[in-house]
C-alpha cells in the first residue's frame, strides 16, 4: 500500500513537472503565453495539493489560513499594481522566495527531527550541505532583490555605488561563505549557520549596489535564477520532488535568460554581476552637450511626415511605460497603417526595467505580434526607414555605445536610428538623460526633431493631427 502511495505521489509530481516545462515553453512566445500561464497554474495546483495530502505539515485550518493570507495579499497586490511598477514587484517577490528559503533552512536546523534529516543525534552531513547552500543562496537573493527593488522604485540611486576594493571584498566574502558551508558539514554549531546567513545577506547587498541602472533587466533575471536554486536546495531538505523540479526549472531558465541578455548586450555575465557594466564614470569635460543646437518639432510635424512615409519604425522605452502611452501608441499605429504606412515596433532586449517589459506593454495594448521585432531582426532596416519614432527610449538608441569607449554603455548593441531619414524623439525635456546617466548625440542630429512633452499627451496630439 505504501509503495502504491509512493508511486501515486511520484506520478503527480511528474505531471506537475511536465506542466511546468510546458508553461516555460508557452511563455517563450506572446501568442502562447496565456496557455503557458494556465499550464503553470495547473501544475502548481497539483503540486500543492499533492504535498498537502501526503505530508502532515500542519492542521487544515492553519494551512487554509496561510493560503488565504498569502494568496489574498498576492491577488490584491497584482490587481492594484501599475504596469510601470511591475519590475519592482517582480524584484520584491524574488526577495520573498529568498527569505522563505532562509526561514525553511533555519526551521530545519532548529527542528531537524520534524524534517526527517537526523542521523542518530546529529543532522545528516548531506542535509547540512543542502541546508547551508539553501540558506546562502536564499539570503543572497533576499538582500540583492531588496536593493534591486529600491533602485527600480527610485528609492535609491540607479547609478553604480562603487565601494573601494569591492572585487576583493566580494571574492573574500564568497570564499568565506563557501568555507563556512564546508565547516558546517563537520560542525553544526549555531555560530556557523548564523555566520553563513549574515555573510550571505551582506554579499547580496554588495553584489547589487555596484550594478548600474542600465543592467536592471539582467539583474532581475539573475535574481530570478537565484530564487529558483534556493527553492531547489530547500526541496532536497524537505524531500519534496516538486520543489526540486520547479526550483531547477526556474534556476536554469533564469540563468539562460541572463546569459542571452548579456550576449545581446555584448557583455560577459561575470562582468555584469561584478558591477562591470555601468560602473565606468561618465565622460566629462568640455561644454555641456545640452547647449548644442537642436530642433524642436510638433505633433503636427510628426503627423504630416509620418502620414507621407512608407515605413515607420517605433522604438518604445521606459518613458512609454511611465506615461502609460502604449494604448494610444497602438491607435497611432493603426491610423498610419490605415493610410498605407508600413508600421513596425523595435524592441531592445534591455528596454525597460525587466526582461520583456516592452513586449508585455505592447501585448497589453493588443499590438499584433507580427509587427514586433527584436534588435537583430530589424536593425538593418533603419537605413531604408523614412521615420524612426523613439518614445521614452534613450540608452538603447545611443550611438555612444558604438563610438565612445569611456561611456558606461560602450559595447552594448543599439538601434541604428541615426540611419533613418527622419527621427522623432519623444521625451519630457532636454535636461533628462537615460537610466545609464549619459547624454545622447541623436538629440542633436540634423534629421532629429525633439517632441518635448509627456509621451502619452504627445502621441494623443499626433493621433488628433492624423485624424484631421
Amino acid at each position: 500500500m505504501e509503495s502504491a502511495s509512493s508511486s501515486w505521489v511520484s506520478l503527480a509530481y511528474l505531471i506537475a513537472g511536465v506542466l511546468f516545462i510546458l508553461a516555460l515553453r508557452g511563455l517563450s512566445s506572446p501568442a502562447t503565453s496565456r496557455a503557458g500561464n494556465r499550464y503553470g497554474m495547473i501544475g502548481m495546483t497539483i503540486a500543492v495539493v499533492t504535498t498537502l495530502i501526503t505530508h502532515a505539515i500542519a492542521s487544515l485550518p492553519e494551512i487554509v489560513a496561510a493560503l488565504a493570507i498569502g494568496g489574498g495579499v498576492g491577488f490584491v497586490t497584482a490587481r492594484r499594481i501599475k504596469m510601470t511598477d511591475m519590475p519592482q514587484l517582480v524584484a520584491a517577490f524574488h526577495s520573498l522566495v529568498g527569505l522563505a528559503a532562509v526561514l525553511v533552512g533555519w526551521a530545519a536546523y532548529l527542528n531537524p527531527g520534524a524534517f526527517g534529516i537526523l542521523e542518530g543525534a546529529q543532522i545528516a552531513a548531506h542535509s547540512r550541505v543542502e541546508m547551508g547552500l539553501g540558506i546562502a543562496i536564499g539570503a543572497i537573493t533576499f538582500s540583492g532583490s531588496i536593493i534591486a527593488f529600491l533602485k527600480l522604485a527610485g528609492k535609491m540611486s540607479g547609478s553604480p555605488i562603487m565601494l573601494p576594493g569591492r572585487h576583493v571584498l566580494n571574492l573574500g566574502t564568497l570564499a568565506l561563505i563557501i568555507g563556512l558551508v564546508g565547516c558546517f558539514t563537520q560542525d553544526e554549531a549555531l555560530w556557523v549557520i548564523a555566520a553563513i546567513t549574515a555573510l550571505s545577506f551582506a554579499i547580496g547587498f554588495l553584489l547589487i549596489i555596484p550594478i548600474g541602472g542600465a543592467d536592471m533587466p539582467v539583474v532581475v533575471s539573475m535574481l530570478n535564477s537565484y530564487s529558483g536554486w534556493a527553492a531547489a536546495a530547500m526541496g532536497f531538505t524537505l524531500h519534496n520532488t516538486a520543489m526540486i523540479i520547479t526550483g531547477a526549472l526556474v534556476g536554469s531558465s533564469g540563468a539562460i535568460l541572463s546569459y542571452i541578455m548579456c550576449k545581446a548586450m555584448n557583455r560577459s555575465f561575470i562582468s555584469v554581476i561584478a558591477g562591470g557594466f555601468g560602473a565606468a564614470p561618465e565622460a566629462g569635460g568640455g561644454p555641456a552637450k545640452e547647449q548644442r543646437p537642436w530642433k524642436r518639432g510638433s505633433a503636427e510635424d510628426a503627423a504630416y511626415i509620418m502620414k507621407e512615409a512608407e515605413t515607420v519604425i517605433i522604438i518604445p522605452g521606459y518613458g512609454m511605460a511611465v506615461s502609460q502611452a502604449q494604448h494610444v501608441l497602438r491607435e497611432m499605429g493603426d491610423q498610419l497603417k490605415a493610410g498605407g504606412v508600413n508600421v513596425k515596433y523595435a524592441i531592445h532586449p534591455v528596454a525597460g526595467r525587466m526582461p520583456g517589459h516592452m513586449n508585455v506593454l505592447l501585448a497589453e495594448a493588443n499590438v499584433p505580434y507580427d509587427e514586433v521585432f527584436e534588435l537583430e531582426d530589424i536593425n538593418g532596416e533603419f537605413a531604408q526607414a523614412d521615420v524612426a519614432f523613439i518614445i521614452g527610449a534613450n540608452d538603447v538608441v545611443n550611438p555612444a555605445a558604438k563610438t565612445d569607449k569611456s561611456s558606461p554603455i560602450y559595447g552594448m548593441p543599439v538601434f541604428d536610428v541615426d540611419k533613418a531619414k527622419t527621427i522623432f524623439f519623444v521625451k519630457r525635456s532636454m535636461g533628462g538623460v537615460g537610466y545609464a546617466g549619459v547624454d545622447n548625440d541623436v538629440f542633436y542630429m540634423d534629421q532629429t526633431m525633439m517632441l518635448l512633452a509627456d509621451a502619452k499627451k504627445m502621441v494623443e496630439d499626433i493621433v488628433k493631427a492624423l485624424a484631421h
